[in-house]
């Protein structure tokens, strides 16, 4: 598993610098809230998801270590399916196979914009990809991207604890970790 981001705020659509100043301000008390935010679950998911593989009676082997794709030299292969990031160094270090890896590349809380504009409410959200590797050929057996985005129940502008969003942020943590997991089940 990757290490999983800080969990934030982001403005989609606030593209130039003044426009994501802007935003920022607007939504400041909700960002210093966000920002205090564990990433409830995600911790465990790695174990969860070799715990429900070993149930199927394969043999699962958890790397404690963080991953870090970007680190990993590039891919020289050009066959489909290739991997662009070259991970055939897991085989011998860890005597295994195959690789799944769980890429948690963003959670926290959204708020689409329109320059200056907000264009919707703060919603619950958590975007990454799952990938196994055959680390013989460094190619894809299965990808899974991952986009959950959850909207608060009712008035979410409740400062200084923001429960409705609060509650979105969970639930997509939540509906994430069970996207990743499910395949596995």
């Amino acid at each position: 598993m990757t290490a999983v981001p800080k969990v934030d705020t982001s403005f989609p659509g606030a593209g130039c610098l003044l426009c994501l100043a802007a935003a920022s301000m607007m939504n400041n008390s909700l960002t210093d809230h966000i920002r205090t935010l564990p990433p409830e679950g995600l911790d465990t998911l790695k174990q969860e998801i070799a715990q429900a593989i070993t149930k199927k009676g394969a043999t699962a082997v958890v790397i404690a270590e963080q991953i870090n794709v970007d680190d990993l030299p590039r891919s020289s292969g050009s066959a489909p399916n290739t991997a662009p990031r070259d991970h055939s160094s897991f085989k011998q270090k860890y005597q295994i196979d195959k690789l799944l890896v769980i890429n948690v590349s963003y959670v926290g809380v959204e708020r689409a914009y329109s320059a200056y504009v907000p264009t919707t409410d703060p919603k619950g959200a958590l975007r990454g990809t799952g990938y196994l590797l055959d680390l013989s050929s460094n190619t894809y057996e299965w990808y899974l991207p991952v986009a959950v985005i959850k909207g608060a129940e009712g008035n979410w502008d409740e400062p200084p604890k923001f429960p409705g969003v609060t509650n979105a942020y969970f639930q997509a943590l939540e509906q994430g970790k069970e996207t990743f997991l499910t395949p596995f089940k």
